[in-house]
């Protein structure tokens, strides 16, 4: 259950985690009894907003779409307007706005900009607008746990960010990102060591996302003086508004995808002036899984996923320490090499005579199938389909190896799934992406 409210063109605004992993979607309207049919436009989990449409004119009747506003100022009042704990009637709270800034989304765990209000948002009022005079300020998402009557709007810009965003091409485009890792120079003598005058403020460059446009153009210990002509102070912040300020990081996800941005930076005592395109980038671990089944393949009772961050949550609450350290680290550290990359996990081993004493190798990354480097889950599914010789090795982290006998491997495939009353040996997006393979190679041959 969740709120949402109209907005221009006949659509329907709420949050992506009211509708995470939809079968069927119904909506009623304020006062009337009758549930109508909608359809999820498009999710963007990373700002947690989703547009629905209901194609049902009667729905229509008598509804008026609310304004998308500014972003309010500290102190003024705004009211959320929802439907807490999934009440039947529709509740108004007030609060003030008492901060502005970026703001940790818990559905998809990234970092943009949001409005924190002294009114309490409970479940069912997400996906509500935030009303302030005729106009909407934000769309309430959020609260502060363990603090009290502290909760979360999701800001104008980042509204109309990701309703422009599908608009002009049909559906989610995400938001952008330098794929930089910087650190603050607010220490002298960093300062002093990079060559900066006194009056020169930026952020120190100590990681570059490889698959990022800015990796072909800045350099590790480059320091960035300003962004689209906006200078970056020691801390990262830029201006914002009536004396507030900002984490640049702001600036960059609100451009759109495959735009340009003019980047000031300071490199050996010179300053440098080069144009950067912006775009989303993944990370080499997926932070979420919505909407979409897990990919798994099984070879000889051996179950080898991608890593994913849900996959560590499975640990509970604790996942961080109770979770594989290195997989942990991986997850939250590593960056992709290339397009596509996937980091595979034996994540258990279902027992068989022929796969007995490997048990203990569950949890352990595949880095090797045959001496090949694995790219992804695909890619390990093609090497193993592919082995020509009589024995199948995969290398695995801390060098360990498991060796199979391909023939016996084969036949006891079919008997290990059978005797887990498992359908298929891979999930449905290998054995698509599969078939396609073989129907290529047949025509071309």
């Amino acid at each position: 259950m969740g709120s949402g409210f109209v907005i221009h063109g006949k659509k329907i605004l709420t949050n992506a985690h009211v509708v995470a992993d939809h079968t069927f979607v119904l909506v009623r309207k304020h006062g009337s009894p009758t549930k109508y049919r909608a359809e999820v436009q498009a999710v963007g989990h990373e700002c947690d907003l989703a547009i629905l449409v209901v194609e049902n004119e009667e729905f229509w009747k008598g509804m008026n779409f609310l304004e998308l506003g500014d972003i309010p100022f500290l102190q003024e009042a705004v009211a959320v307007v929802g439907y807490p704990q999934g009440g039947d009637n529709i509740s108004v709270t007030k609060g003030v706005v008492s901060r502005v800034e970026p703001t940790q989304y818990v559905h998809g765990a990234s970092q943009l900009m949001a409005i924190q209000i002294d009114a309490a948002i409970n479940p069912g009022n997400s996906g509500g607008p935030a009303i302030m005079g005729t106009k909407v300020a934000g769309v309430a998402f959020q609260n502060l746990s363990g603090a009290e009557n502290i909760g979360y709007i999701i800001p104008v810009p980042v509204i109309k960010h990701f309703i422009n965003g599908v608009e002009e091409s049909g559906k989610y485009v995400g938001f952008c990102s330098m794929g930089l890792s910087c650190q603050p120079t607010e220490n002298v003598q960093l300062r002093k060591h990079f060559g900066m005058c006194p009056e020169m403020t930026g952020v120190l460059v100590s990681k570059i996302n490889p698959l990022s446009d800015a990796h072909s153009v800045l350099k590790k210990d480059d320091i960035i003086l300003a962004f689209d002509g906006v200078p970056i102070a020691n801390d990262g912040t830029v201006p914002f508004r009536n004396r507030e300020r900002i984490t640049f990081d702001h600036l960059v996800s609100m451009k759109k995808p495959n735009e340009t941005a003019s980047v000031r930076l300071l490199r050996g005592g010179e300053e440098h002036e080069f144009c950067i395109t912006l775009r989303p980038l993944q990370p080499l671990v997926p932070v979420h899984q919505f909407d979409k089944l897990p990919s798994y393949y099984i070879f000889a009772g051996l179950v080898f996923v991608p890593l994913t961050q849900p996959y560590l949550h499975e640990y509970g609450e604790e996942w961080y320490n109770t979770s594989p350290r290195r997989l942990c680290e991986r997850a939250l550290r590593e960056q992709p090499k290339k397009a596509a990359q996937q980091l595979i996990i034996l994540s258990q081993v279902l027992m068989d005579d022929i796969n007995a004493g490997y048990e203990r190798l569950a949890e352990l990354q595949v880095k090797k199938v045959n001496g090949i480097e694995i790219d992804n889950l695909k890619h390990l599914c093609q090497l193993v389909g592919n082995c020509s010789s009589e024995s199948l090795r995969f290398d695995l982290d801390e060098d360990r190896v498991i060796a199979l006998n391909y023939q016996s491997a084969k036949v006891a495939t079919s008997r290990i799934l059978k005797r887990h009353r498992i359908p298929a040996a891979m999930s449905s997006d290998l054995s698509a992406e599969q078939n396609i393979s073989e129907s290529e190679s047949a025509s071309s041959s």
